[in-house]
């Protein structure tokens, strides 16, 4: 729940900044089926089939990753995709050492106040972790307590570099509030 209010917060920041949102409409995006699939198999095996095989949905997990991954190398060419796929690239590589799971320092989500039920979880404390400085180590406590990793981190930063870059004012055209009014013409 948190990162969805993170990713809420960054739109906010457009209007905030003088850009449209409604800019974000002309974006030309290439395989657009790919992340809401990878979106509903999360769902699915988080909070629909949570109790089946974990390590099947270890792997189902890393494979929705996977369809992240093809949408971003789809849309390579829009500002903020890059940096977008470097966080995501960084999870995805944790989840992949560590069977499937994000792996999530003890510690972390002992401070954030996590307390985990049985069931797939896709961040959870694993044995003899890998890599796990990249993985969930940041606490977030509060009433929507959460761990985040540095490629959270990152994928939050490309989303407000994607979303500043494509939805500002366009260079050749000033904007309403800075536009020059031509001067009166002289009186005869």
């Amino acid at each position: 729940m948190i990162l969805i209010i993170l990713a809420i917060a960054c739109l906010i920041t457009v209007p905030l900044t003088g850009g449209s949102l409604s800019r974000l409409g002309s974006l030309k995006l290439r395989w657009l089926w790919a992340a809401p699939a990878a979106l509903l198999v999360q769902v699915i095996i988080l909070e629909i089939i949570p109790g089946s095989n974990q390590t099947v949905l270890g792997w189902v997990h890393v494979a929705s990753y996977g369809l992240i991954v093809a949408f971003l190398w789809a849309n390579r060419r829009i500002a903020g995709t890059r940096v977008i796929a470097v966080g995501t690239i960084s999870n995805m590589l944790v989840i992949v050492l560590n069977g499937g799971v994000m792996a999530a320092s003890r510690a972390a989500q002992r401070i954030a106040g996590l307390s985990l039920g049985s069931g797939f979880h896709n961040s959870n404390a694993v044995s003899h972790p890998h890599l796990l400085w990249l993985g969930d180590i940041i606490p977030i406590p509060g009433p929507l307590p959460n761990v985040l990793s540095i490629g959270d981190c990152i994928i939050f930063t490309g989303m407000l570099v994607l979303l500043h870059r494509n939805c500002r004012q366009p260079r050749d055209q000033p904007s309403p509030r800075t536009a020059v009014l031509p001067a009166p013409l002289p009186e005869a």
